[in-house]
């Protein structure tokens, strides 16, 4: 297994794209088509494709959260198809590599579902504490998150 991140740009859009979770999972995080958009058209934005050598494997999206003051691990998914191998665990750890190397002094939010344990445990491993709980309403649909905490590395 070697993990290792690339930009989204015009070479691998598409398969960032087909990527997909499992349909229990689609209300955990959105899509990667929305992602992308919304990189586009707003700033301080930043989508990188999770890679296993050169096979696109998930994708990732972090960001300067304006309103938390602080940097947030907006999005993060693994593809069905490369679930339960352990590319989750060791993506977020590189991810966490290379965002501590990057902004050695920043502390890093995230959110998960508050019935999303598999996400809670994964974070809690990596030393993201629970601060809060929080709805917020889509169309039809209230979603009720934890907001996760990273402090210390």
């Amino acid at each position: 297994m070697y993990i290792n991140f690339r930009e989204i740009d015009k070479s691998n859009y598409n398969t960032c794209v087909s990527l997909t979770v499992g349909e229990h999972q689609t209300n955990y995080v959105a899509s990667n088509v929305f992602s992308l958009v919304q990189a586009s058209y707003e700033d301080g934005l930043y989508p990188l494709g999770i890679y296993n050598g050169d096979e696109m494997v998930g994708f990732l999206l972090y960001d300067y959260d304006e309103e938390l003051e602080g940097w947030s691990f907006s999005r993060f998914m693994i593809d069905i198809k490369h679930q339960n191998k352990g590319f989750g665990s060791k993506a977020l750890e590189k991810f966490l590599d290379f965002f501590h190397e990057k902004f050695s002094n920043e502390k890093l939010y995230t959110s998960v579902e508050i019935d999303n344990e598999i996400a809670i445990r994964l974070y809690e491993k990596y030393g993201f504490n629970k601060k809060n709980s929080f709805e917020y309403k889509v169309g039809d649909i209230i979603y009720k998150e934890f907001r996760m905490l990273k402090e210390l590395w």
